[in-house]
């Protein structure tokens, strides 16, 4: 391993590329069409990937993959929100910028941690060789660096250091290699990062460190057999006892009613030694809606495993009308995980209860149906019967037949039709629906469905129908961001 230090000269880069996002975002219509009530978007330009979770003292951060300068990635930024509640929350200046030699091309996704009084943030520096005659972006001409910058306050970050360059990868990568994860593992500290082989087969490398400066690869676990061409996002952590490995495979084909999606993002069960003998167990999804993509999840100061996803997907053909407004994307709302018969279960997070307002509670036997408001949350109890009908928004349509969970959408989903997953038992039902989205949760979070949907607010509509059901409905209020780096507060 060869550090090499962030160049002086780059401050000036890094305060002109700030400069320019500033000067950006304050132009920027924040009221336009689609703009969310109770989800983190970007102020202008392009969101993805979560980044860097993790909570210190009181303050949760939630960096952000952000490119400011249009509706598609592009030269980008990590975005930074904190919050002490989840309610209010702040936007501050971008954490990191392309503004070195090895990161010149992207600050890509990565992690965040506390030690010692520093913040920490892991990334992948992306470089594009373009100049090179072999270059073809996946397995000659591209950097992918594995890079360290430190903060004293959690806000300004003005030393980087790479960790890992090409060479010191194993030979049979491909140049994708990317998006460490990073947490202190007893005495010393644990990093796993996505990968491709040149055989196109995707995988999960281990490294190990004592001082997070000097890491050595301990380990590379993949499937039994091939399941995608590359693994990105990793994550590693435990539930109740029992590991897991989250990651976001890309190549998957689908089966039935499995990886529906371009790509899919899920978890195995880890058994054995993280560094050592391990097996993976089958390969669940977290989601099976449209629009969940690269979560990652922190340990909050509660204990609670917190997972954040990107509400969206890349390289869909789904449609985003938000894009002519100069913006795209959503982050998800919180949840908090919990393992149940070797499973994860997704509930959202509690503290999003204080956003509610103006409760209605109505028994239905056979159908109810009212008018909503632009963002509300609803809780269905299904009592009696077999079946249910939940209609929502102008043609969002979710039904339970006794075998299958379906969702459904028309006109409004944008070229989204119909997703699905097996359900015999059917409880509880909690949809938190904002102004171009939906999120699903079935039987304390054991079924997800994560979509985008456009629907015209003036006609939106919940319609419940089932043999007997209670229904509790909310109006959601809007958080507030305060935003210190462009100025001005948003509701």
């Amino acid at each position: 391993m060869r550090e090499r230090r962030q160049n002086p000269m780059s401050t000036v880069r890094t305060q002109n590329l700030k400069n320019a996002c500033r000067a950006l975002e304050r132009s920027t219509d924040r009221t336009s069409t689609w703009r969310p009530v109770f989800h983190l978007a970007p102020v202008t330009g392009w969101l993805n990937d979560p980044n860097g979770l993790c909570q210190i003292g009181e303050t949760h951060h939630i960096f952000f993959q952000y490119s400011p300068f249009d509706v598609k990635p592009g030269l980008n930024y990590w975005g930074h929100y904190t919050t002490e509640d989840f309610i209010h929350y702040q936007y501050c200046e971008p954490a990191l910028c392309s503004d070195e030699k090895f990161d010149c091309h992207g600050v890509y996704s990565g992690s965040a941690l506390g030690q010692d009084g520093t913040m920490y943030l892991f990334y992948t520096g992306n470089v594009l060789r373009r100049d090179r005659e072999d270059y073809d972006y996946t397995t000659a001409g591209r950097e992918h660096n594995t890079i360290r910058a430190e903060s004293e306050d959690g806000l300004h970050f003005t030393k980087k250091t790479v960790l890992l360059y090409n060479e010191d990868y194993p030979a049979d990568l491909t140049c994708h290699v990317r998006d460490p994860k990073v947490w202190k593992d007893g005495d010393s500290f644990a990093m796993v990062l996505g990968a491709r082989r040149k055989d196109d087969v995707g995988e999960v490398l281990v490294y190990r460190s004592d001082d997070l400066k000097v890491w050595t690869l301990a380990n590379r676990i993949t499937s039994q057999k091939p399941f995608g061409y590359m693994w990105e996002c990793p994550d590693c952590f435990e539930l109740q006892g029992t590991r897991f490995l989250s990651f976001s495979p890309q190549g998957v084909a689908a089966e039935d009613w499995k990886y529906q999606n371009i790509y899919q993002s899920g978890y195995c069960r880890l058994e054995g030694d993280l560094y050592g003998e391990y097996t993976l167990s089958a390969f669940e999804e977290y989601d099976h809606g449209f629009d969940f993509y690269a979560p990652q999840t922190y340990t909050d100061r509660q204990g609670r495993r917190i997972l954040i996803g990107w509400l969206g997907m890349p390289d869909s053909d789904y449609g985003y009308p938000e894009r002519e407004f100069g913006w795209a994307n959503l982050l998800t709302i919180p949840r908090v995980l919990h393992e149940k018969n070797g499973r994860i279960q997704q509930k959202p997070l509690p503290e999003l209860q204080q956003l509610r307002s103006a409760e209605q509670t109505v028994v239905v036997q056979q159908e109810f149906s009212c008018r909503t408001a632009a963002a509300y949350e609803a809780e269905i109890r299904l009592t009696a019967g077999k079946s249910l009908r939940v209609q929502f928004g102008t043609d969002g349509v979710l039904t339970w037949d006794g075998s299958f969970l379906t969702l459904e959408f028309g006109a409004s989903g944008c070229n989204r039709p119909m997703r699905q997953v097996p359900l015999e038992r059917l409880e509880q039902l909690r949809l938190f629906c904002d102004t171009s989205s939906v999120e699903i949760f079935a039987n304390e979070g054991e079924a997800v469905f994560t979509s985008r949907f456009y629907a015209d607010a003036e006609q939106s509509k919940l319609t419940v129908q089932a043999e007997q059901a209670e229904v509790h409905l909310w109006e959601m209020q809007p958080f507030c961001v305060e935003n210190l780096f462009s100025g001005g507060k948003q509701a």
